[in-house]
């Protein structure tokens, strides 16, 4: 059986959902990679692009899923306000 991990989402304060814990630190590990220190950041496409040099293969064959579960960590770390999403359209993300 995987072990499990809550995460948070920032549109959704309070509700937690459990999602694989080794698939979310590796994804977790590859966007704090890739995300710079400070504005104007990534896209989430262009961040979802270069996490993919990051990830294991193993968990992450060719990339699969990657957008799904960078989407579930950028979520999660803006919530707990370690990464921080632009103002203004376009999104654009860096490390708090």
């Amino acid at each position: 059986m995987n072990e499990k991990i809550e995460v948070e989402n920032v549109n959704s304060p309070g509700r937690t959902t459990r999602v694989d814990r080794a698939k979310y630190e590796a994804a977790r590990a590859a966007l704090m990679a890739v995300l710079p220190d400070s504005a104007p950041g990534m896209t989430p496409r262009e961040a979802q692009a270069a996490m993919v040099a990051h990830l294991p293969g193993d968990l992450f064959p060719g990339g699969e899923k990657v957008g799904w579960w960078m989407k579930c960590v950028q979520l999660d770390l803006e919530a707990k306000r370690l990464i921080t999403r632009a103002p203004k359209a376009p999104v654009r993300l860096w490390r708090a």
